[in-house]
């Protein structure tokens, strides 16, 4: 199945919103977050803005630092 660029960048854009909320809603700070992930703040927020597309070893370990299931992880 082929996907445009515009429905990947608009999925990344979700996606990314989706962390960044579930971040907040944990209470932590970006910076925070990503020490625990074990990535660069720098990377963390391109992830958040729907700019990168991170692994899903990434994706888990974000999951499990902030304590919280994501919608679109269930």
């Amino acid at each position: 199945m082929k996907v445009s660029k515009q429905e990947k960048d608009r999925f990344l854009k979700k996606f990314g919103k989706q962390i960044k909320k579930a971040r907040q809603e944990a209470d932590i700070s970006q910076e925070e977050l990503a020490d625990l992930v074990g990535i660069n703040r720098t990377y963390m927020s391109r992830i958040e803005r729907g700019i990168s597309n991170p692994p899903i070893y990434t994706i888990h370990k974000i999951q499990l630092a902030i304590k919280s299931f994501l919608s679109f992880l269930k």
